[in-house]
């Protein structure tokens, strides 16, 4: 965010910070029973908290995991302080505000059917693989099947026992996974695809901060 927020979770954007987006849109799906928020320290959790106070959680639960060193380390901790009624989990990035209730709600029909289901979209791009990392001049070009290639968003969905299975092996593992169908993917779990054609931007640049605020208007 080249420092032009001090944290992008707690960004305004059209009136509310960019957490409380998505919050809204889950409490409008129907889906859920309780949220856990994975903090950094005290310090962000208090702003959290006071951001929370901006709208109404309609009296849900609200549980608080303290975050790890890696987004992996994260969803682990907060996996593990799940109730033992809880049966399924979304995972979501809480940058990216601008997903759906219908969306989530499309995701859990999913998850309940199929035990482990992503947000996904088709990647529109040509995409070309290199041999070496870091090293762009002169070099052969491996082309991709694109009509194969999906890029991945957040909310994923699981059921609880095998997300935590599979990031319990992660951990123990000592592997390094950059999403949760990764994390299910090393105990040999297969995922189902939502196709989702709506923008779900994720905030990353002080441009997406403008453009998310652009779509919310729409």
């Amino acid at each position: 965010m080249q420092s032009t927020v001090a944290d992008k979770t707690l960004a305004p954007l059209n009136g509310l910070p960019v957490l409380c987006h998505s919050i809204r849109a889950f409490l409008a799906s129907g889906c859920i029973d309780r949220f856990t928020i994975v903090y950094r320290d005290a310090a962000q959790k208090a702003e959290l908290e006071d951001a929370l106070r901006q709208i109404d959680l309609q009296g849900t639960p609200l549980d608080w995991a303290l975050g790890g060193d890696e987004r992996q380390d994260s969803v682990y901790n907060a996996l593990r302080i799940q109730a033992k009624t809880c049966t399924h989990v979304f995972i979501h990035d809480s940058a990216r505000p601008l997903v759906s209730a219908k969306l989530i709600q499309a995701l859990h029909t999913a998850v309940l059917r199929d035990r482990a289901a992503v947000l996904a979209h088709p990647v529109a791009d040509t995409i070309k693989r290199i041999p070496t990392t870091g090293q762009l001049i002169q070099i052969p070009l491996e082309d991709l099947d694109r009509s194969r290639l999906w890029a991945m968003e957040t909310p994923q969905a699981f059921a609880l026992p095998d997300i935590l299975k599979a990031y319990q092996h992660v951990h123990d593992s000592g592997l390094r996974v950059t999403d949760d169908s990764a994390a299910v993917a090393t105990i040999g779990l297969h995922t189902t695809l939502v196709p989702n054609h709506a923008a779900n931007l994720k905030i990353t640049t002080p441009a997406d901060l403008s453009y998310a605020a652009w779509l919310l208007q729409q």
